[in-house]
């Protein structure tokens, strides 16, 4: 059973995040790492761009801050500095057959927002959702967008969508008022005409534009319609193009075809981080229609079908050097251990009130305690792939990711050409979570490409994607609580080894308190997941809460809401406990309950969770209810489908995933061996939509995953007594009892 409810409107004691004043987190380490490839120059490259004479090189890093990214330049309908562009054009346009095209830098990676962003559309022009053509993540067509991360979409390009059609129902109200020599008062605009109320007459969007040059701007004027109001956001409208994907025509990267294609592959080597000493490659090259490309450290070939390529691959004999390498039984010792640069002020980063020394002499309970996250992958439905087609120096690519002005600039930088000679176009994906913010396939395709002279399509296995794609951090954490006996929190001390810092502050009231996010080496290749590190700040932190409150002999609800002023996040936590029967809950043998929950990303979230513990240890789930709340609701089933798959996706996280490796190796690479969750795994999972029509809407990609790890350790401990403190929770299936 789901349900969307209405809160009480109260006062909201948080302040809501905006596009202007929200800040990239810092730990999306992908953003600050080196490019993938560097290739080299040909002689006639080298000279062509330095010129004749005496030349001396001196390689330098290249490390570019993730706000850098802020301040690409050149194409995709937008003007340099990273200022959206005004104009209604760059946004929206309306043909003279009536067709409204709206224009988007953000990709559909599964979420729907192809169909919220339509909806927004439609409701300010008051047309039904089908009369809009949503194109995305082009480079060539749309407005520059740092990316599809961060739950930024809602939150950010809808209102600016928002405004642009605002911006052109008034300008459309203006030409028809025009036309007839009326006010504009008197017309009315619906199912994409304007007509005048007790006349025959109309005029529609098309004969409205027909032979106009309407360059608009889109003017502080622009006042979206309330939500209160909503006609047709507000609703659950099907998926758009839902059909084409459930029928298979939909067209992925991995199904597309250009004449003349041919098929590439990439050697790996042999353990991570490993350099190529030497490659024989005859053998290879003696096969029909094949061509190795070795440049570097990158050896690829290119064939005629994906059979050949993988053949050709088969074929190469490469010797590689190398590096030093820790393992996964080793792992948390050597994050604590192992920090950068002492001197570097970017390795910690600190936030203080107070006194937590003088908080704990004063507290009655204390509980210190530390946590491990295991590294995870992503495990997209779709592994990377890409298709690249060069013409002359014109480079355009097809590809799934989640940043294409991003990846337009990976693929510049590495074959050192201009932006505006590079198009990447993005079909809708399947999934990426995070993970696919980077290009490497991208920029493989289209270096197996140049060497071919023709279209290649490299998709990566999924070993490959298992194997070299980056991960979510592993981390320790440390926790120190104190309390008095009233139930009141004293002082608060958290401190988080490398897994993040998002998420990392304590949503509940604590005069004293010390938090801190340490740096450290990272074995492993990491980078962005979804809800960051909220998931592991999260689970550590709804932990030791669960703890303090038994310390306390306490209601484990009943001391979050004593030490939460946050009106919304107790919102969600009532709620979720009302629906699951929280106060009704009876123990019963091998059975325990359990809750958790936080914000992020302008959202908030509670998860109440119900476990048995089964014969031999084994951890079944029976029952999960979430409460959610991101302001105004734009499509409530699409929304509870983002709440459910985090669900799921947030169990595989806290019973069995995780990146086992030694000797520079992967050992779980494919499904086999790497645990996600499995439809026997999956309990009824009921949801409970909280609708604030008056706060702005939110997104819902990341927060809804950080309150199921916590629910399910806290219902074990309420089950059995054991307090697991590592992610996963049960990597066998099974705990110690």
């Amino acid at each position: 059973m789901n349900e969307i409810t209405k809160p009480d409107l109260k006062p909201n004691t948080q302040p809501v995040a905006t596009p202007q004043t929200e800040t990239l987190e810092p730990e999306r380490y992908e953003l600050c790492e080196a490019p993938a490839y560097q290739f080299g120059w040909s002689r006639r490259e080298f000279f062509k761009v330095l010129g004749g004479g005496l030349v001396v090189l001196c390689a330098l890093q290249n490390n570019p801050a993730p706000e850098a990214q802020a301040q690409e330049s050149g194409g995709g309908r937008r003007r340099a500095g990273g200022n959206e562009p005004q104009e209604i054009g760059a946004w929206l346009h309306i043909g003279e057959d009536g067709i409204i095209s709206a224009f988007t830098g953000k990709t559909e990676v599964g979420q729907n927002i192809r169909t919220s962003l339509s909806q927004v559309v439609a409701e300010e022009l008051r047309v039904p959702v089908t009369s809009i053509r949503m194109v995305m993540a082009d480079t060539d067509l749309t407005p520059y967008d740092a990316g599809t991360f961060g739950s930024r979409t809602t939150p950010a390009m809808a209102p600016q969508l928002r405004k642009a059609a605002v911006a052109a129902r008034e300008a459309l109200l203006d030409l028809a008022a025009a036309e007839w020599k009326v006010e504009r008062s008197a017309l009315q605009m619906s199912n994409g005409k304007i007509t005048q109320p007790g006349k025959s007459q109309s005029l529609s969007f098309g004969q409205l534009t027909r032979g106009q040059k309407l360059l608009k701007t889109i003017g502080p004027e622009a006042s979206p319609t309330p939500a209160t109001q909503w006609k047709i956001a507000g609703q659950s409208i099907p998926k758009v193009e839902g059909r084409a994907v459930v029928t298979g025509r939909h067209q992925y990267t991995s199904d597309l075809r250009l004449p003349g294609m041919l098929y590439g592959k990439v050697l790996r080597p042999s353990t991570l981080g490993a350099t190529l000493v030497s490659l024989d490659s005859k053998a290879a090259q003696a096969l029909p229609g094949v061509t190795v490309v070795h440049d570097g450290d990158f050896v690829g070939v290119t064939a005629p079908s994906t059979h050949a390529a993988t053949q050709a691959l088969e074929t190469l004999r490469a010797e590689w050097k190398p590096v030093a390498h820790t393992s996964s039984q080793k792992l948390f010792d050597e994050l604590r251990a192992d920090p950068p640069a002492a001197k570097d002020p970017n390795t910690a980063t600190q936030r203080s009130e107070g006194s937590v020394p003088a908080g704990d002499a004063v507290a009655e309970k204390i509980a210190w305690s530390t946590y491990t996250v295991a590294y995870i992958a992503h495990a997209p439905l779709e592994p990377r792939a890409a298709v690249a087609q060069w013409e002359g120096d014109k480079l355009s690519v097809w590809t799934g990711t989640q940043r294409p002005f991003g990846v337009r600039s990976e693929l510049a930088g590495a074959f050192r050409i201009g932006e505006d000679r590079v198009r990447v176009i993005v079909p809708d994906t399947g999934s990426g979570y995070g993970g696919k913010h980077t290009g490497e396939a991208a920029i493989e395709a289209a270096r197996l490409a140049k060497a071919a002279g023709k279209p290649v399509k490299l998709v990566w296995t999924r070993e490959e994607e298992f194997t070299w794609a980056y991960f979510r951090p592993a981390g320790v954490i440390d926790v120190k609580g104190s309390a008095n006996n009233d139930g009141t929190l004293a002082a608060w001390e958290f401190h988080n080894y490398n897994s993040g810092s998002s998420g990392i502050e304590t949503p509940y009231t604590v005069a004293n308190k010390k938090i801190e996010f340490h740096r450290t080496r990272s074995p492993l290749r990491q980078g962005s997941y979804r809800g960051l590190a909220s998931v592991a700040n999260n689970f550590a932190r709804e932990s030791a809460m669960d703890d303090l409150a038994h310390e306390l002999k306490m209601d484990p609800l009943e001391f979050r809401l004593k030490n939460l002023q946050d009106t919304r996040l107790r919102a969600v936590f009532e709620a979720a406990a009302k629906r699951f029967g929280w106060d009704q809950a009876k123990p019963v043998a091998g059975r325990g309950v359990g809750m958790g929950g936080g914000y992020e990303k302008g959202g908030y979230v509670a998860t109440c969770a119900e476990v048995a513990i089964e014969p031999g240890g084994r951890v079944k789930v029976l029952r999960t209810v979430t409460a959610f709340e991101c302001g105004a609701i734009i499509n409530p089933d699409h929304l509870k489908n983002q709440v459910e798959g985090a669900i799921v996706m947030g169990l595989g996280g806290a019973l069995f995933e995780a990146i086992e490796f030694a000797n520079g190796q992967i050992s779980n690479s494919n499904f086999a061996q790497y645990r996600v969750p499995r439809f026997r795994d999956i309990p009824p999972v009921e949801v409970v939509l909280l609708d604030r029509k008056d706060l702005p809407s939110a997104g819902a990609g990341e927060c809804p995953i950080v309150g199921i790890a916590p629910a399910i350790g806290n219902a074990i401990f309420n089950a059995t007594g054991q307090r697991i403190r590592s992610l996963p929770i049960a990597p066998k299936g099974t705990i110690g009892v």
